[in-house]
């Protein structure tokens, strides 16, 4: 009889302990979700970890919490990283949450035509990452041959678009996102056709950046393309202000007849062909515009002062053109300043 009545009272505290480990397991501390961003260090361990949960308000019982942790064997397994987590959230939950690395991500518009170092700034303002590190990651030797890029620089290689990046993510891994996404786009479609023009492909994207950072108008990608060809063709100088632009070691928005005199490879005012590298980061649009240039006759083209250009095919035309639109504009910006 004793012998059953202890075996009853083992039955039961037991069953009463897988409840209460049950009951701890998958119930959340609070029924109201209060959110809360946290921050897992690296190198952080998991005692560390249940603290800055309890700080937080996301635990009911740390001690209980440890002990889940050491029973499903993930103590070391806890990811880095910023999470978003609520007080609603039952223990395993919030463990399964730690161990898969669902961290906070942010959303990043890279747009069209930018730069390796403008893109580092997007970046260090979304405080993602350093401007500078994930510049130098860009122009990184190691870190390109493993990518697999066989060139001097990523510029022109990190693809425009929208991307999710969490904070101190590594920068080799933004720009293996952003390789990937170009190598997606610049499919065998455009390689055959780049085939077909005789260009490689660094000197595609190169014609393309400048194309894209020559004009905002869709309707004239083309055009300039067909343009750059022709002066290509003929042994001309591209003579493209962007290209001056991206040379200049500190650039304050106003380009300068001294300016075009400056001592750069990728000063087109100077040297004959294409500079030895993109400028930018282009878009499909600019890069398809590269590989198709419109058949046209144009050498020149100066702006309007409204994102599109008036093209000529003669020196006389282009200077009637620059003194309509170019000097016409300097009067008159005088005249405001009498």
């Amino acid at each position: 009889m004793k012998k059953r009545f202890a075996l009853l009272f083992l039955f039961l505290t037991v069953g009463a302990g897988l409840f209460q480990a049950y009951l701890f397991i998958h119930k959340a501390p609070s029924s109201e979700a209060i959110y809360k961003i946290i921050e897992i260090e690296p190198g952080s361990t998991f005692l560390e970890v249940t603290d800055l949960l309890k700080q937080e308000a996301l635990l009911a019982s740390p001690v209980s919490f440890r002990l889940l942790g050491k029973i499903t064997r993930n103590e070391s397994k806890i990811k880095p990283g910023e999470y978003r987590l609520h007080s609603a959230m039952p223990p395993m939950e919030l463990l399964d949450t730690l161990v898969r690395g669902d961290i906070v991500t942010y959303r990043i518009v890279i747009p069209e035509g930018t730069s390796s170092k403008e893109i580092g700034k997007i970046l260090e303002k979304s405080d993602i990452l350093d401007a500078e590190v994930f510049y130098r990651a860009a122009q990184d030797k190691a870190i390109i041959r493993k990518l697999g890029f066989d060139v001097e620089s990523l510029e022109g290689y990190l693809f425009p678009d929208t991307y999710y990046f969490s904070k101190r993510i590594a920068p080799e891994k933004i720009l293996r996102q952003m390789t990937r996404q170009f190598r997606a786009v610049y499919d065998d479609e455009f390689a055959k056709k780049a085939e077909e023009l005789g260009m490689t492909q660094q000197e595609v994207l190169t014609l393309a950046s400048i194309i894209e950072k020559e004009t905002g108008a869709p309707s004239e990608r083309t055009t300039i393309s067909g343009v750059f060809h022709n002066r290509l063709e003929r042994k001309m100088r591209l003579q493209s202000d962007p290209t001056v632009i991206f040379a200049l070691p500190d650039f304050d928005g106003d380009i300068r007849r001294k300016d075009l005199m400056y001592d750069s490879p990728y000063n087109t005012y100077r040297v004959k062909g294409l500079p030895p590298g993109p400028i930018s980061n282009p878009g499909r649009a600019s890069i398809y515009a590269a590989l198709h240039p419109a058949d046209v006759d144009y050498i020149f083209f100066v702006s309007k002062n409204n994102g599109e250009h008036h093209f000529s095919k003669t020196l006389r035309e282009h200077n009637q053109a620059v003194r309509k639109y170019q000097l016409k504009k300097k009067d008159e910006a005088m005249c405001r300043n009498c």
